[in-house]
């Protein structure tokens, strides 16, 4: 049955993304919705939330509110907010319930801009798509807003992009992505992961952007388009993922998000030009990154015919998904994804992930439930 899900929880919607990436910023978010959208996000879509907090505000909006479009209310409360709370901007995030009535963003923003003395933000998420489509759009309008006046180009500085836990499900990962740029004299920028809005101002500063998942193309070329600014397409810590095995001969499958995926490939090939593999992902295939072979995955069906009709010898996959094909003989490589999952990679997830797994014996791992 077209939809059914047994083994996987449902996926973050695209409001959830648009916060992972404003997260970070010091900005207030507000969610246009009753409460469950907001409840959704702090309590299962954004892992920081339990270790870090941010502005991150339900607009409250009731029936009547909803029904006769009363933005006057959403745009006071959101005054009143400004007054107390020490922020650098306000986001207002898109939900089921203005998409449902038509909401004009652009009109919202003009109304908000005249009564709050703070640059605003409107990103029209409808919680109809996956995480990632919402922060494509929050990459897009925080860059449109923030980034300044070209600047001089600071060498061996580097702009990683695409840095959220659903996309790279470690908390931890930007802070070694620095120490590995700071050990070869350079200066790495994970933009909403440890490095913020200032940051953001300075975005034509950097030397070449890293795009480390398929949600931040559309800005890197958007970058790239108004100061010039050079990218590719990778993820710095691949290395942390790869298993060390004989892939010569062999056949792989890896699912995850896109460009993960692609930088796990290019390091098998580089151990086995002879080996076939194939990347195949539950979220956004971009088209100037995708091969022939590769695939999207729309529901559980799709995955198990995969494996059942691919005769794969090694998947990487997340751990969640091993259940799923019970009958796979061959070797499950645990790659944690954390919008599948909703579990983060941690230290001991880690060597586990070092280890190669027989079906159906995967060792256990302390992580984040989600």
């Amino acid at each position: 049955m077209r939809g059914l899900r047994k083994y996987l929880t449902p996926f973050a919607p695209d409001q959830s993304g648009a916060v992972s990436v404003l997260y970070e910023f010091g900005g207030i978010i507000v969610i246009c919705d009753a409460g469950g959208c907001t409840g959704n996000i702090c309590g299962f879509d954004e892992p920081r939330w339990f270790e870090s907090k941010s502005a991150l505000f339900s607009a409250g909006l009731r029936d009547m509110d909803a029904i006769l479009g009363r933005d006057d209310r959403l745009v006071a409360k959101l005054a009143d907010a400004v007054t107390k709370l020490d922020a650098k901007f306000a986001a207002i995030i898109g939900t089921p319930v203005p998409a449902v009535i038509g909401t004009d963003y652009h009109a919202l923003k003009r109304m908000t801009e005249k009564k709050v003395d703070l640059p605003i933000l409107t990103v029209d998420t409808d919680g109809m798509e996956l995480y990632d489509k919402g922060e494509e759009k929050a990459w897009m309008e925080l860059f449109r807003v923030f980034a300044g006046e070209k600047e001089e180009v600071i060498p061996n500085k580097i702009g990683i992009l695409g840095m959220t836990p659903q996309d790279i499900s470690d908390l931890r990962a930007a802070d070694r992505i620095r120490e590995r740029f700071a050990a070869e004299g350079k200066t790495a920028v994970c933009y909403g992961m440890g490095n913020g809005l200032d940051d953001v101002k300075k975005a034509s500063s950097v030397e070449k952007n890293i795009v480390a998942a398929p949600a931040a193309l559309e800005a890197a070329k958007y970058l790239e388009q108004t100061y010039g600014t050079p990218y590719e397409i990778g993820y710095p810590l691949v290395d942390e993922l790869l298993c060390d095995m004989n892939y010569h001969g062999k056949k792989v499958l890896i699912v995850q998000q896109q460009v993960t995926g692609n930088a796990i490939r290019e390091e098998i090939l580089k151990k086995a030009p002879d080996v076939q593999v194939t990347v195949a992902s539950w979220f956004m295939m971009k088209p100037e990154i995708r091969r022939d072979e590769d695939l999207h995955l729309r529901d559980e069906e799709d995955y198990i015919k995969l494996v059942e009709n691919g005769a794969y010898d090694v998947i990487y996959a997340d751990p969640c998904m091993a259940r799923m094909t019970p009958k796979f003989e061959g070797t499950f490589v645990d790659t944690i994804h954390f919008a599948v999952s909703g579990k983060l990679v941690t230290v001991e997830a880690a060597k586990d992930s070092k280890e190669l797994k027989e079906p159906g014996k995967l060792k256990e791992s302390k992580k984040q439930e989600k």
